[in-house]
């Protein structure tokens, strides 16, 4: 059985004081395929604890019914409230580490230096490492042993700044995710058309643009992780 490590953010807001957190179906889709491949699965945020919904992902226009399932259920509901810290993990090994989006990981993820670990020593060992939307942020500051960054020369994807301006946070975000990829040096690839799936598979590194990637995304990782 493969086990997989799903990590979300535990900030439910921007400095300006509204409200974000995690984007529901980023993580939903993953977490239901893994459980029909019956993989073993562990949600994880920084600090452990609740993890906030960001409520522009439960607006009936974006709740998909495979979301909608999975907020309905008591027990997930349980899962969400009960993540386990990062810290906590530091010897836990996973076939799959998985960062799941929303604007709140813009703020716990890319300096975190547990999440750091987590993925330089899955990445060394040959795990698959998979992020979506602004969860691709956590993988900015990674250095592998060499002392190389991570993402340096690899192709990749995630939440770009024309994004930004349709999802009308630009004023809200700390950083351009795009701009900070590009700076790193990583090969940044698109959808032609902006808030559209797309995915990039760079060996044993899975990205997904943005939360309509949440599908693809999955059926990707899982296609991958079968090999």
């Amino acid at each position: 059985m493969k086990n997989i490590l799903i990590i979300s953010t535990g900030v439910s807001k921007y400095e300006s004081g509204r409200a974000t957190g995690l984007w529901l179906s980023e993580l939903t889709h993953i977490y239901d395929h893994a459980k029909t491949e019956n993989f073993g699965i562990t949600i994880a945020s920084p600090d452990g604890g609740p993890i906030p919904i960001d409520p522009e992902s439960l607006k009936p226009f974006v709740l998909d019914k495979v979301t909608k399932t999975y907020w309905e259920m008591a027990a997930f509901r349980k899962e969400l409230e009960n993540s386990k810290a990062l810290g906590d993990l530091a010897s836990a090994t996973f076939d799959l580490v998985y960062l799941a989006g929303g604007h709140g990981t813009m703020y716990d993820f890319p300096d975190n230096i547990a999440l750091q670990e987590i993925i330089r020593r899955h990445f060394e060992s040959g795990k698959k490492i998979a992020a979506i939307c602004h969860g691709v942020g956590g993988l900015l500051n990674v250095r592998l042993s060499s002392g190389n960054v991570l993402i340096r020369n690899r192709s990749i994807t995630g939440f770009n700044w024309f994004e930004e301006s349709i999802a009308r946070r630009k004023k809200e975000v700390p950083f351009n995710l795009e701009a900070a990829l590009k700076e790193r040096k990583a090969h940044y690839i698109k959808a032609l058309i902006p808030m559209t799936s797309k995915v990039v598979v760079d060996g044993n590194l899975i990205t997904g643009q943005n939360p309509f990637s949440s599908k693809e995304m999955a059926k990707v990782v899982i296609s991958e992780l079968r090999k």
